[in-house]
């Protein structure tokens, strides 16, 4: 457990809620084992008072902080400089103190990146979808974009707002240096094609206490050639997509790879030292078995 003294410098979780989250337990871990004085702290907050939150960490001198649901948009312009690649996918997932300013970072994006490469996922050149247009689908589309995936199917239930997803992306990629796939937008409902390598689910339907609920109906067949499904939630640690998955015999992973590894590089932007990898993947793992 973290020891706060008069000395230690704070981080924390920016969300609503923040009960189910993992990352004090992970961070306060990391903090342990490299022997420094840090402490990270839960801190729900509603979204009408986002604004006075961010003032509130000004105000009483914290190090930084991550940034999860409902906030990651709704705090870019409450920040004085925004990362281009945070500004590229129009989402920002730690914030971290710089002489007074309060800088905006993406780690959601190099953090699902190293989550695909650990389980052994190429999708060079190859075909995948993803469900869900919100902040952590563009993140997963831009780190998709950096590993040179050949194109997307969007799928989400409204058109409208998948298309709207899109023409934004079509205008911020660029002046971040990426370069935006082939992207699809369809409705959720209908067929895909075979040959799709990854199935990544975004949304937040499906996350505890709502651990029954799925978009991907219980009677529909998964695309032919499917390697993998990959949902972004990991509270409960096996959703029920990932239940369907497997009945069918296609590998499902959670979100626990993202959240380490994108809990890993804030870390590091916060203290500038390299993130204990393997310990933080045993807090997480720890919380599993307990």
């Amino acid at each position: 457990m973290a020891r706060i003294r008069g000395t230690t410098r704070l981080v924390g979780l920016l969300g609503w809620p923040v009960a189910h989250s993992r990352s004090p337990q992970m961070h306060n871990a990391a903090f342990a084992a490299m022997g420094l004085d840090w402490a990270y702290v839960p801190l729900p907050v509603r979204p009408e008072d986002l604004e006075d939150a961010i003032r509130g960490l000004r105000a009483l001198g914290f190090a930084g902080a991550n940034v999860t649901v409902p906030h990651k948009t709704a705090v870019i312009p409450l920040l004085d400089e925004i990362s281009p690649l945070a500004r590229a996918v129009g989402a920002v997932n730690t914030l971290r103190a710089v002489e007074g300013r309060w800088v905006g970072e993406n780690t959601d994006v190099e953090g699902f990146r190293r989550a695909l490469q650990e389980i052994g996922l190429s999708v060079q050149g190859q075909t995948v979808a993803i469900i869900g247009a919100g902040g952590a689908a563009r993140a997963v589309l831009a780190a998709l974009a950096l590993e040179g995936v050949g194109e997307v199917f969007l799928l989400h239930r409204s058109l409208d707002r998948a298309h709207r997803m899109l023409e934004t992306l079509e205008a911020s990629f660029p002046a971040a240096g990426l370069r935006l796939p082939p992207v699809h937008p369809i409705h959720l409902e209908d067929p895909l094609p075979e040959g799709i390598v990854a199935l990544i689910h975004t949304t937040p339907v499906g996350m505890a206490p709502d651990v029954e609920a799925c978009l991907w109906p219980p009677d529909r067949p998964f695309p032919w050639g499917l390697q993998a499904v990959i949902d972004l939630i990991y509270e409960p640690p096996r959703t029920r997509l990932m239940a369907l998955a497997e009945v069918a015999g296609i590998p499902a992973y959670n979100g626990l790879g993202m959240l380490l590894h994108q809990g890993a590089l804030a870390f590091t932007l916060w203290t500038g030292q390299e993130a204990p990898l393997e310990t933080m993947r045993a807090a997480l793992q720890e919380l599993d078995s307990s």
